[in-house]
């Protein structure tokens, strides 16, 4: 078998817990701020946990995560 690529693009947006889970960043952050408020803005400068219904298709194009 050879080895498998990482998708580049799915790398630089999502991260691999120490427990296996995949976190992400928040969407609506990087245009349009000055209508929302500040504290939605200070909200979306979390990281969150994927969904589960992403979280196995996300790991396909992260094989060795």
């Amino acid at each position: 078998m050879p080895k498998l690529k990482t998708h580049k693009g799915a790398a630089k947006r999502f991260k691999f817990t120490g427990t296996g889970k995949l976190k992400r960043n928040k969407a609506y952050t990087s245009h349009i701020l000055t209508k929302k408020s500040a504290k939605r803005k200070r909200n979306l400068r979390k990281g969150t946990m994927t969904d589960s219904s992403n979280v196995a298709q996300i790991k396909r194009l992260l094989p060795y995560g």
